[in-house]
């Protein structure tokens, strides 16, 4: 930082040009875009919906509104263009909402380049600094967007009509930025109002005062279907004045839930080994699947990305339990553990039944997501061995209680099971994920309806057995 310019004068001499932020996020749109770089950071299941969109917008200058269910990852491809923002930008020393050198607006600015000239010191903000965000509730103020008189500069001595009793607020503090406002149909529609010049004429209005502050700032908003939230609407002129209204989705494909996946969700650090197959975590993303085509579940309210990810979680930390207790080092996953997403899923969705609890509906969607796991893996015709197997009386019994090695020793007395074993983990002949294999054959041999299941006392415990 010590070489940058560190006057305006110093900065008029580097050649350095002062550009509207709309330009500024053009500008650096285009560089990605013909790099072939994504445009937003950790954002996946959109680059042919949602993103080329998002592109046209920005190239086009337009303030933005992203519409979606929750769980759309709306918030955060907002806070990821700032990556689109120069990463240092000069300002006035001291300026309290990002004053350009070249054309302050803030009356303590430009006082102090009309006093200092080309000498009028000057700072460095850095991107991060230049987003602000407010989540809109029904308490929001006008004073909290755009600024109020302060009652304690006008206790100093200041005059009412002095320009400099004001505190800004968010919207001006965030000039040459860009400015988000989450879940803004909640906003109170009088507040909503106040921030139609901030969209069109670009300037914002402070009580009775006559300041015109010409300010230089992208809006973004997020906004749930109206048919949904209920609990309040964006009023129209607001919404005219918006110039791309984006609609976001939820994962398209298991394939992108599984991305997400392995995005977001890091074992626990808990001295423990952790190895979860694909076909577990298949069946976590196939379930939200499931459960956003699912007719006893709330569509209007949606089924978010979260519930993959939580599900995730909860299903290791259910692996984990289970393998402390065993005294194992190696915690995987089994179809024992899924019955432990009940608490994580039951939570984040919105049954559309009356005669239900809701774990009913929960466990369908888990057992439906393990059959379809189980089929799109496995051939019935080459686990016929498995089956004859249980034809003699044989019992197999599966659940926490069960250690790996007993799975393992399971394998070796039928050999169809472990073929089976071998198609589902490859070269993986670990005991833990050994065990795991074997549950999903039995598992989804029941819910083939080619052997039976009882229900026994431990936590997931289950008897297999012919029919």
């Amino acid at each position: 930082m010590s070489s940058r310019p560190a006057t305006i004068g110093q900065l008029r001499d580097s050649g350095w040009e002062s550009v509207p932020v709309k330009e500024e996020l053009r500008r650096n749109a285009v560089a990605r875009i013909r790099a072939g770089e994504p445009l937003v950071e950790a954002v996946l299941g959109y680059e042919d919906t949602v993103l080329p969109q998002l592109e046209n917008a920005l190239l086009a200058g337009h303030d933005v509104i992203f519409l979606g269910e929750r769980g759309q990852a709306k918030t955060r491809m907002i806070r990821s263009l700032t990556g689109l923002l120069d990463e240092w930008l000069p300002i006035v020393a001291g300026s309290e909402i990002n004053d350009d050198p070249y054309a302050p607006v803030s009356h303590q600015a430009r006082s102090l380049v009309a006093e200092h000239g080309d000498d009028t010191p000057i700072e460095w903000v850095h991107r991060d600094r230049r987003y602000g965000e407010k989540l809109a509730t029904p308490d929001t103020s006008i004073a909290d967007l755009i600024g109020e008189v302060d009652p304690i500069k006008v206790a100093e001595g200041r005059y009412l009509s002095d320009e400099l009793t004001l505190h800004y607020g968010l919207v001006p503090r965030t000039n040459r930025g860009i400015f988000a406002i989450n879940e803004l149909p909640d906003l109170a529609e009088r507040i909503q109002v106040g921030l139609l010049n901030v969209l069109e004429e670009r300037d914002v209005q402070i009580r009775g005062f006559k300041v015109r502050l010409p300010l230089d700032v992208v809006l973004f908003a997020s906004a749930n279907p109206e048919d949904y939230t209920n609990r309040g609407r964006m009023i129209t002129p607001l919404k005219d004045r918006f110039g791309a209204q984006i609609r976001t989705h939820y994962p398209l494909e298991v394939a992108t839930e599984l991305a997400i996946l392995d995005q977001e969700v890091r074992p626990p650090a808990v001295g423990v080994d952790v190895a979860v197959p694909d076909f577990m975590n298949e069946i976590v993303a196939t379930l939200s699947q499931l459960a956003r085509s699912s007719p006893h579940v709330n569509q209007r309210s949606g089924v978010s990305v979260r519930l993959t990810v939580t599900n995730a979680e909860t299903l290791v930390a259910n692996a984990t339990r289970r393998a402390l207790r065993a005294g194992e080092d190696l915690v995987v996953p089994r179809v024992s553990d899924l019955d432990a997403l009940a608490a994580s899923t039951s939570g984040k969705v919105e049954l559309d039944t009356l005669d239900d609890d809701g774990g009913q509906v929960v466990e369908r969607l888990v057992l439906a997501a393990v059959l379809q796991v189980f089929r799109e893996r496995l051939d019935l015709a080459d686990l016929l061995g498995v089956i004859d197997a249980f034809d003699d009386g044989r019992v197999v019994h599966a659940g926490e209680d069960v250690s790996s090695a007993d799975a393992v020793a399971l394998t070796a007395e039928i050999p169809a099971l472990a073929g089976a074993v071998e198609r589902l983990l490859g070269e993986d002949r670990r005991p833990a994920s050994v065990a795991s294999a074997v549950e999903l054959v039995l598992e989804g041999l029941h819910l083939s309806k080619r052997l039976n299941k009882d229900r026994s006392r431990a936590a997931g415990g289950a008897l297999y057995r012919s029919r």
